[in-house]
């Protein structure tokens, strides 16, 4: 069960909802699943991820890897190092949260030696902004004089490294239900069945799948072994190919390194899993409603790793790793920082740390990291221990 709503979280969900409603009126009763996820995600003032509320960490609705540990930090500075060391240049993280891994990889860096140029911030969160200035505003001048926050990815290409944690899980996607007359797309209606008049309560509703759903679709169900059955329901994220291209714009050389929890296609849509990746997060609590506490809540869905390692050779970038999350830290060293620890006690809380990054139960199977590039040919440390692409 979901913990209840304050007056002014009902009050602002009750804002959102109403923007929803007015959409699917405007639209003639009907909105595709991925408006919806977007507006209650990103409408200014409104959504989850642009009006203000303590979005990560224990008082937060989810832990992202950065939160965990400054381990995930420091690990990925190294990678970022030999980076810059070959052609020098400059980071830029997309969706930074509260700003401690960008806190954790500088300081890093500085101890290596190898800084950015700068350290640029995509935040599309005003909110989310101010409380990364805040933090990242205690760190030593030579280190704070380096970053900058955008609002739009940059005109020109950069080289470097371009950052995304858990950023394309938060990309809205289409939903489809398998049907014996073709694929059909789920969306979202509104309730008429309300009984309190005062609520506005949504329901899925299936239509016609648009073209490129369609499409999609027909792609999807050409790699997979077997057929997907009667009822199977999924999601497929259409964004995630020009958001993907806009990003190789974006790079003139170097290094893009995302890291999610994903899948390859194969796995992604497989047969057990006949009711989609769709994840809801409020206060630590993960359900599958998207449909309660609208505005209030994280909405997320699985990458299917193999849609993007599609967009990036289409968009002139290689694939040069593909691995789970335990296995890259592990290449960057995640045992020699807990070693290093100057400690017996900071060695027992940061193998604790190093645990819920590696643990199949925790986050080490579930996230993967891919590694894309231009123009870089030297070996990645991250991806050094296991290579996965035969997946993709």
């Amino acid at each position: 069960m979901l913990p209840p709503l304050s007056p002014t979280e009902r009050a602002h969900s009750h804002k959102v909802a109403a923007r929803v409603r007015a959409e699917i009126g405007a639209a003639g009763g009907w909105l595709s699943f991925e408006r919806f996820m977007e507006l209650a995600l990103y409408a200014p003032s409104l959504g989850y991820y642009s009006a203000g509320s303590a979005k990560l960490g224990p008082g937060g609705d989810f832990v992202t890897a950065p939160e965990v540990s400054d381990l995930f930090g420091r690990c990925l500075a190294r990678q970022c190092a030999a980076v810059l060391e070959s052609g020098g240049g400059e980071i830029l993280e997309l969706g930074a949260g509260t700003g401690r891994m960008a806190a954790a990889l500088l300081a890093e860096l500085a101890a290596l030696g190898v800084l950015p140029e700068r350290y640029a911030i995509l935040e599309v969160s005003g909110d989310l902004a101010a409380r990364q200035r805040e933090r990242l505003s205690q760190l030593p001048r030579a280190l704070a004089e380096r970053l900058v926050w955008l609002t739009a990815l940059p005109a020109a290409p950069l080289r470097g490294v371009i950052l995304a944690n858990e950023v394309m899980d938060a990309l809205p996607c289409r939903r489809f239900a398998w049907r014996a007359a073709g694929v059909h797309e789920i969306g979202v209606a509104l309730d008429e069945q309300a009984t309190a008049a005062a609520e506005i309560t949504f329901r899925e509703r299936e239509a016609a799948a648009a073209p490129e759903l369609a499409r999609a679709c027909a792609a999807i169900l050409a790699d997979l072994d077997e057929p997907l059955l009667e009822g199977y329901t999924s999601e497929a994220c259409l964004r995630l190919t020009p958001w993907i291209a806009s990003l190789s714009d974006c790079l003139q050389q170097g290094l893009l390194l995302l890291c999610d929890y994903g899948l390859p296609r194969r796995h992604y849509y497989h047969p057990q899993r006949s009711s989609g990746t769709l994840r809801c997060h409020f206060r630590q609590r993960a359900h599958d409603d998207p449909y309660v506490y609208v505005g209030l809540q994280d909405i997320s869905a699985w990458v299917d790793f193999t849609r993007v390692a599609e967009a990036a050779t289409a968009s002139g970038l290689t694939v040069a790793g593909f691995a789970t999350q335990a296995a890259c830290l592990a290449g960057l060293g995640l045992e020699e920082f807990v070693a290093r620890a100057g400690s017996e006690v900071q060695r027992a809380r940061l193998a604790g740390e190093a645990r819920r990054l590696i643990l199949p139960q925790e986050m080490g199977e579930a996230f993967k990291m891919m590694a894309l590039t231009r123009d870089f040919e030297a070996p990645l440390a991250a991806f050094a221990l296991q290579d996965l692409r035969r997946l993709l």
